[in-house]
């Protein structure tokens, strides 16, 4: 099982929801809450042979089904890409096209990966434990594959539950939220928050610096210190942005940096209207001229090359392309 499952935060949500009756829930709130870990717990718990009230026993076969990817009782609908970071096997037919370089990992659920999840919902179940379908993460649904799932959740079959996992869920159709249980997934205490991190490995003077980079989510500080990112690279990104210094967003992808830059941008908001920065020191922060109005149209440029972040045409060009941006937005007379 995954690390973040022993977060207390997401037992606890675990536990409510488990209480709970219902065959569809939409777990829903920001980026680096645990959608995804609580969305595993909760197919866990529904499929294991000697569950508890706080969830899966994670000893029993199916709990080992699913710790090694085969339980034939559950369905992951996920992008390819999101798939293999997770461990998830592809369906062969997938596999063998994306080895022979027919294609490449898809970035948005397939309709046809939908299509074999309703029909894996009308078949019986193997194990007499039920079936689940995880999907995650929801808002990859393109309008097809979302309809396709719409009559199933309409009309779902006796015993089959599902779990839609989303960090954007106003990007789903009104109608699939409607047919599920919403559940918004709550903000861990900054210091039980500090107390697993250090439990996980990141010291202690690091994971207080880097929480306040990734927003207070626990999760992201992991991803951040697993991909090497420090406090003192933290620190120095407002001037070197400021002084056009391409070479600190080298170890990026697009999508960290744009992530990185959408932060600062958040921040040197804050500051004009008088208000305290959320993910940098105040002390970090360059002195910038740069009225609101200019800082509000590089945000939408930001969000406007997010669109394109996944497959940018070059990802060094973009990065210097984004540094550029940075430094003309952030040397602005007003």
């Amino acid at each position: 099982m995954s690390a973040a499952l022993t977060a207390p935060w997401i037992s606890r949500q675990a536990t409510d929801l488990l209480a709970q009756r219902g065959h569809a829930w939409l777990l829903q709130g920001p980026s680096g809450l645990g959608q995804y870990d609580l969305a595993l717990a909760l197919v866990s718990a529904w499929l294991c042979e000697q569950p508890s009230p706080e969830g899966a026993c994670g000893q029993c076969p199916s709990c080992h089904a699913i710790a090694v990817r085969t339980h034939a009782d559950l369905a992951v609908l996920m992008p390819e890409t999101v798939m293999l970071e997770l461990g998830w096997p592809l369906s062969e037919k997938a596999q063998d096209e994306i080895d022979k370089k027919s294609r490449k990992p898809s970035k948005e659920i397939r309709v046809d990966a939908m299509r074999d999840a309703v029909e894996f919902a009308q078949r019986t179940n193997a194990r007499g434990r039920g079936k689940a379908v995880l999907v995650f993460p929801a808002e990859r649904m393109n309008t097809i594959t979302a309809n396709a799932l719409l009559k199933t959740l309409e009309e779902p079959p006796g015993d089959v539950r599902f779990v839609l996992a989303t960090e954007a869920s106003h990007l789903l159709l009104p109608t699939i939220r409607s047919r599920c249980l919403a559940h918004t997934m709550k903000w861990p205490e900054a210091d039980e928050a500090l107390l697993w991190l250090t439990g996980q490995g990141v010291p202690s003077d690091v994971a207080q610096a880097l929480l306040r980079s990734a927003g207070g989510r626990p999760t992201d500080v992991l991803r951040q210190a697993e991909s090497g990112l420090t406090p003192a690279w933290w620190a120095a990104l407002p001037k070197a942005m400021q002084q056009g210094d391409a070479r600190h967003l080298a170890d990026l992808s697009p999508a960290q940096a744009l992530d990185a830059l959408q932060k600062l941008c958040h921040d040197l908001v804050l500051r004009q209207s008088g208000a305290a920065p959320r993910f940098f020191q105040a002390a970090e922060l360059p002195a910038c001229s740069a009225s609101v109005g200019v800082l509000t149209d590089w945000f939408k440029r930001l969000m406007q090359a997010a669109k394109t972040a996944e497959h940018p045409f070059n990802a060094g060009l973009m990065l210097e392309a984004l540094t550029a941006d940075a430094r003309q937005t952030l040397q602005a007379k007003g």
